[in-house]
């Protein structure tokens, strides 16, 4: 989509959204393109990690967290990167606004737009706790050499720590790299075993204390599996027995603690469940942890294990860390699953339903984008016109937020009404229509559109008639009744919003009874290319689109078209919107 300055930044666009801004992990972005690299955004992790407000930080190189002691080879390597346009990764001794000196794990990766490089993002993670960590180990193993009698034992609480210090370092980016609750579990449980536990089993509850989801993980599952379903199928879907020691950790809020197990101890609380269940899997001592954040707890995480040994206070003391951290990415996830889920529910609202027009059948989808509001201003709209003709949209309003949404109703409004007046307008009278009551309604954005009318057959014309007008919008695909594809030509003017006084072209073209027009939004094309690469190419990604289409079995109703192209959505980085038109065989009129 183009932007009054010029393509919009993807990467920087998608990094400043809500979601961003809440997540505990520190981001910054910076502009290559101004002198001195400064940065143009910061989160609040960024200020609570640093003490450098919002203010004191933009528009200033990061620099300023350098002091006299930090290293000055980490910072060329820095310079080195940031000039090649390349990542990089180095640990940094900074200092807070306050003079606090705190080792500083900083990332930096370019963001493209095109081949063009628009920002760096950098993420920092303060790893003081670590360097300080390491350090202790280091002069632990000098005296461990120094005194050989306790060499043994030195060796192995060095190796111990190592672990749990791998553990949390691996933690602080996992728990925290997904909004799927269901992820952050799984992410969870894979930190867990066999690290700490030959097996555990994670009880995710909602607001009532019922067990929503119960997530296993054993060291060895190749011959497991049935005993660990038989455990997910006696805890999920009601209330934790108020003596198992899971319910016991979310009740009171600590962790609690078993050792030297037997069946007939765990019977108060097996759910009936066989003894060989919980001797298969090995089940001696267990400590339940409980799935907190600041002010709700969502379950509880049971590590087990086959020994009848208690868990060392190191290991308790790391679980416990993993479940805080575990906690509260579950509750950033359900917020933010319970607010998309809302915004969603009114970006469908704000859609029209597709009417059950004569001879034309039609089917949608919309996807909204994974990060921010989870709303923007797709839109697509079907409608019986004056004339014996359909009317076609699809429109792409800028921004993904509440805004943008009540802009497209506006916008559907606004065609839907040009549509009808009379006489009887060409699409390029409407979008002209309809760029000018822009203006006098002061709605400030930009939009790209497309309009089509579908005229149908008669006995002087046995073809549908399609007249469309383009607002620089992604082109409109014609899927012939042979199953071949074209793209309908158009001439692309300038978007909505720009100049209502600009000129504005409608194109003209007879298709075949049968014929499927197909419309979407950019979020489909702009997608990344065969491996993931980072590049998102409209062409590229059109040409995908093309090749997909006419891959398709000839016979495939729109619906099955429209559920076919939502598998080119790999990454939900933008609003994307889809409208399959079938035009029918048609009543000849005279």
């Amino acid at each position: 989509m183009e932007g009054a300055d010029g393509p919009v930044s993807r990467g920087l666009e998608v990094l400043q959204r809500r979601g961003l801004d809440a997540t505990g992990i520190s981001i910054t972005i910076s502009d290559p393109r101004r002198r001195g690299n400064p940065l143009l955004w910061v989160n609040r992790a960024f200020t609570e990690t640093t003490g450098y407000a919002f203010a004191d930080a933009v528009g200033r190189n990061c620099s300023f967290l350098q002091g006299p002691d930090t290293d000055q080879r980490e910072v060329a390597r820095i310079r080195a990167a940031i000039a090649a346009e390349e990542s990089v990764t180095v640990t940094l001794l900074n200092h807070r606004a306050d003079g606090t000196p705190f080792w500083n794990r900083l990332s930096i990766d370019p963001v493209l737009d095109g081949e063009q490089l628009v920002g760096f993002v950098g993420v920092q993670t303060d790893v003081t706790a670590e360097i300080v960590a390491g350090a202790e180990r280091d002069a632990a193993r000098a005296a461990s050499e120094a005194a050989l009698a306790r060499e043994t034992a030195a060796r192995i609480s060095l190796q111990s720590a190592h672990r749990r210090l791998q553990l949390m370092a691996a933690a602080t980016t996992t728990l925290s790299a997904s909004l799927d609750p269901e992820t952050v579990v799984g992410h969870l449980a894979d930190l867990c075993v066999p690290q700490l536990a030959d097996w555990l089993f994670v009880a995710e509850t909602d607001e009532t204390g019922t067990v929503v989801r119960v997530t296993t993980r054993h060291h060895a599952p190749a011959g497991h599996e049935a005993a660990l379903q038989q455990v997910v199928r006696a805890y999920e879907g009601r209330p934790l027995p108020v003596t198992a020691p899971a319910a016991q950790a979310i009740e009171g809020g600590n962790t609690v603690t078993l050792s030297d197990l037997h069946p007939d101890g765990l019977a108060s609380y097996a759910r009936g469940l066989p003894d060989d269940v919980f001797a298969q899997l090995g089940t001696r001592a267990l400590a339940a942890v409980p799935l907190a954040a600041a002010d709700s707890t969502w379950g509880a995480m049971v590590l087990v294990r086959a020994t009848p040994h208690a868990f060392p206070a190191g290991d308790l003391e790391v679980a416990e860390d993993l479940g805080r951290r575990a906690g509260q990415a579950l509750a950033n996830a359900r917020t933010y699953t319970r607010e998309a889920t809302l915004a969603e529910s009114l970006q469908r609202a704000l859609l029209p339903g597709l009417p059950d027009l004569p001879d034309v059948t039609a089917a949608a989808h919309y996807t909204s984008a994974v990060v921010g509001a989870a709303v923007g201003g797709d839109l697509y709209d079907l409608m019986d016109l004056p004339g014996d003709a359909v009317g076609i949209v699809v429109a792409d309003v800028a921004g993904h937020d509440v805004g943008a949404a009540a802009t497209m109703g506006t916008l559907r409004d606004l065609v839907r009404a040009q549509s009808w007046a009379e006489p009887a307008p060409d699409p390029a009278q409407v979008l002209a229509g309809v760029d000018r009551l822009m203006q006098v309604l002061h709605v400030p954005t930009l939009v790209t559109a497309v309009v089509l009318q579908a005229v149908r057959p008669t006995a002087a014309q046995p073809g549908w008639t399609v007249r469309h007008a383009n607002a620089g919008h992604p082109p409109v695909l014609l899927r012939l009744p042979d199953g071949g594809v074209d793209v309908l030509d158009a001439h692309h003017d300038v978007l909505l919003g720009v100049d209502p006084a600009l000129p504005r072209t409608t194109v003209t073209r007879v298709v075949p009874a049968g014929s499927q027009l197909v419309l979407y939004t950019d979020g489909l094309v702009e997608q990344p290319g065969p491996g993931g690469g980072p590049v998102r190419d409209l062409d590229e990604g059109t040409q995908r689109l093309v090749d997909r289409l006419t891959a398709l079995p000839v016979d495939a109703t729109p619906q099955q078209v429209v559920d076919d192209l939502r598998q080119l959505v790999v990454e939900r980085l933008d609003d994307t919107a889809v409208l399959v038109v079938q035009l029918g065989s048609g009543t000849l009129s005279g």
